[in-house]
């Protein structure tokens, strides 16, 4: 591929210039080709941190990622319910749902592997039985499908919005009223990829309702529901207000806060999930306690009030 560099590039670093460019690609994966020679800059090897002049001519050259295989490992499960077609654990924060860029193993899927003979196999070979996902330092309910039939059924009510989840979460500030929506569209942040952003006017619909549960000098314990599941949604959508989540340093949050314990994690856990189920026609709900360490922050939070 070339890519012409124009004006208005010049002074952007080559990686961040190639991702706005090819924004199919991450970062990390178009920072690997420039480490393995694959981008030149006026037929030239460049390295990840040139800088633009606006007049260059980049080729690219794309490799492909090296082929991963999801594999059983003998990883503890908590489970919170289970039935012929589908299963709820109950996700640790730290956790990653299934292989990607730099992570290959101790994902949920290598534990779902071990434990399950069957999953479905409509994710692909990379994500079986996984319908949804959760963040990596999100914890709490995960569903995931062990036939077939199950994940499509399950997808179609996702898609069509008849799951209802509810998150728990500690935010900074007091809230203005005991109760709010919040409707913005969320879409990649244009300057830092990693972050998400509800600050612009395009994007995707999304809203998020929140109820407070118990107040603090300077923090709102808060139950949200959310309509719509877009990528890092309740942490943007309240950090686009002014509350960012505890610990969650991407949207805002301070690194620590005088007088609490360190949290290692953002303070956001899938609390609940209910639906419809597909196959029972039974109203299932099922429901995360909160995770250790964030019961035990919270009452350090009490306990400082």
């Amino acid at each position: 591929m070339r890519i012409l560099a124009e004006e208005s590039d010049r002074g952007q670093r080559l990686d961040v210039f190639l991702q706005r460019r090819l924004p199919e690609f991450s970062r990390s994966r178009i920072q690997s080709w420039i480490k393995q020679g694959l981008v030149r800059v006026n037929q030239r090897a460049a390295k990840v941190s040139a800088v633009l002049h606006g007049d260059e001519e980049v080729e690219v050259e794309p490799a492909p990622l090296p082929a991963l295989h999801a594999t059983a490992e003998p990883i503890p499960l908590s489970i919170l319910y289970e039935d012929d077609w589908l299963v709820a654990i109950d996700k640790p924060a730290g956790m990653v749902v299934h292989a990607g860029a730099g992570v290959s193993s101790g994902t949920v899927v290598n534990a779902l592997l071990h434990r399950f003979e069957q999953l479905s196999s409509v994710g692909g070979d990379m994500r079986p039985g996984i319908v949804h996902r959760l963040d990596r330092f999100t914890s709490g309910v995960l569903l995931a499908a062990k036939t077939d039939a199950a994940h499509r059924a399950l997808a179609r009510l996702f898609a069509t919005r008849k799951v209802r989840k509810i998150y728990r979460t500690l935010v900074h500030g007091a809230m203005e009223a005991e109760t709010g929506r919040i409707e913005k569209p969320i879409t990649r942040d244009p300057v830092n990829r990693t972050r998400m952003t509800a600050r612009l006017a395009s994007g995707r619909t999304a809203w998020s309702e929140w109820t407070v549960l118990e107040r603090f000098p300077k923090a709102s314990y808060l139950e949200v529901l959310i309509g719509t599941g877009r990528t890092h949604q309740i942490r943007v959508h309240l950090s686009s207000i002014g509350h960012p989540v505890f610990g969650d340093r991407l949207y805002g949050a301070p690194v620590e806060t005088p007088g609490l314990p360190s949290l290692g994690r953002y303070f956001l856990h899938a609390h609940q999930i209910e639906f419809q189920h597909p196959f029972t026609d039974k109203l299932l709900t099922v429901t995360s306690p909160l995770a250790p360490e964030l019961h035990g922050f919270l009452a350090a939070m009490q306990a400082l009030h």
